[in-house]
């Protein structure tokens, strides 16, 4: 295994490195500002769409995507400009159009969409003209076991008609999300892992109802859309709506969330090296009991932790982007598991470390402490809770002869 970056991409790290420092971390005031201006918006703020700007003139646009629809990085190439957005991660990632949810709905319909949905939704989405929601965990069910979900695609004619309800749907609260993906079950009797579709639904489609916004602990993501609670009621799509074949649905959900698990964990890592930063400045001006934080030993302590924890993971997340690109997604799950369990539950942990260096101020918005720990801490849910992962991993290990 060779992780050294070649001749691009150690280019594309000194762009990434500085737009994010000299651009997107001067932004986040500004943001909060004009968050502050108009309360009752969802849509990206002015400053966003300045950024934005920047980046596609500077060429730091759809960089997750590999192929001649993005910008042709493998998942080697791509991880240290992840790291580098996540010093930022309200502004860095949708700056560049890296952000969730939009990069994991472009990927299903470049993978497996029509050239017609591709035309449809796709070119707009890579353009920045749009934006997209993904739903498919639901209220009722415990939708960390996908076969479990509820909402039915049921075949009418040369239509398809939906109806459930979904939340959590990231980005949905934005007016500008045009397109939803929604998984449902188009068979309940088929096999357990056959029963599941995907369908495109327009936003505007009748039948379709935003009930409401959803916070993760107090912090509402209106900057970037947030996430929603949305009923289908009768929902009615043309057939052609629908994402490969009936009963696929599964195997997409799986092949989008292998690139979204790692592009978290990516950015995780670059979340912990900001708050290195943030305690390497406050831990040598601060003083207390007659001697500077970082001249106690607790502290020193903590940031030497927290240092090892972020060296042997970016590792890991090297090894198994590595992996991606030369054996493919399923050999490589092991590994995708394995970040996907470790890299958040370590970078809470390097969080919950600064913040108890900065005392009050670190669970404050004076500081960007608090609600980075709770992004860290909500991945531990998002694309499958750590047990799932650590069932699956388990029973992987005990199943593979070594």
């Amino acid at each position: 295994m060779d992780f050294s970056h070649d001749a691009r991409t150690l280019a594309l790290i000194d762009r990434v490195e500085a737009f994010v420092r000299d651009r997107a971390i001067p932004a986040e005031p500004v943001l909060d500002e004009q968050l502050a201006a108009t309360p009752d918006e969802w849509r990206f703020r002015p400053v966003v769409g300045e950024l934005r700007t920047a980046a596609r003139a500077e060429g730091l646009w759809n960089l997750f995507l590999p192929g001649e629809r993005g910008a042709g990085l493998t998942n080697l190439q791509y991880a240290p400009l992840a790291e580098a957005t996540g010093w930022s991660p309200r502004l860095a990632p949708v700056a560049m159009n890296c952000a969730a949810p939009d990069t994991g709905n472009m990927e299903v319909l470049a993978d497996f969409g029509t050239p017609e949905q591709q035309r449809e939704w796709l070119d707009p989405l890579l353009a920045g003209d749009i934006r997209s929601s993904f739903c498919m965990t639901e209220p009722e069910v415990a939708s960390s076991d996908a076969t479990n979900i509820a909402t039915r695609i049921r075949r009418d004619g040369d239509s398809y008609v939906i109806s459930g309800r979904k939340w959590w749907s990231t980005g949905a609260m934005s007016p500008d999300a045009a397109i939803f993906i929604v998984m449902g079950q188009t068979d309940p009797d088929a096999a357990r892992h056959r029963r599941q579709s995907m369908i495109l639904v327009p936003r505007d489609a009748p039948g379709v109802t935003v009930v409401r916004g959803l916070s993760v602990f107090g912090y509402d993501d209106r900057d970037h859309g947030g996430h929603a609670e949305i009923v289908f009621d009768d929902v009615r799509v043309p057939a052609s709506n629908l994402i490969a074949g009936e009963g696929d649905g599964f195997a997409i959900a799986q092949a989008r969330l292998g690139p979204g698990r790692i592009h978290h964990c990516m950015r995780a890592l670059g979340m912990a090296e900001r708050a290195l930063s943030l305690v390497r400045e406050r831990a040598n001006s601060r003083v207390a009991f007659g001697r500077t934080l970082a001249e106690q030993g607790v502290v020193r302590e903590w940031v030497a932790e927290s240092r090892i924890q972020v060296e042997s993971l970016r590792l890991l997340v090297l090894k198994t982007a590595w992996l991606m690109d030369t054996v493919g997604n399923r050999q490589a799950m092991t590994e995708i598991q394995s970040i996907k369990i470790a890299v958040p539950r370590a970078v809470q942990q390097i969080l919950d470390r600064a913040i108890q260096v900065f005392g009050a101020a670190g669970v404050s918005s004076d500081a960007p402490l608090a609600e980075m720990f709770a992004g860290a801490r909500v991945l531990r849910l998002a694309d499958g809770p750590d047990e799932v992962h650590l069932s699956a991993l388990g029973k992987a290990e005990l199943r593979t002869p070594r």
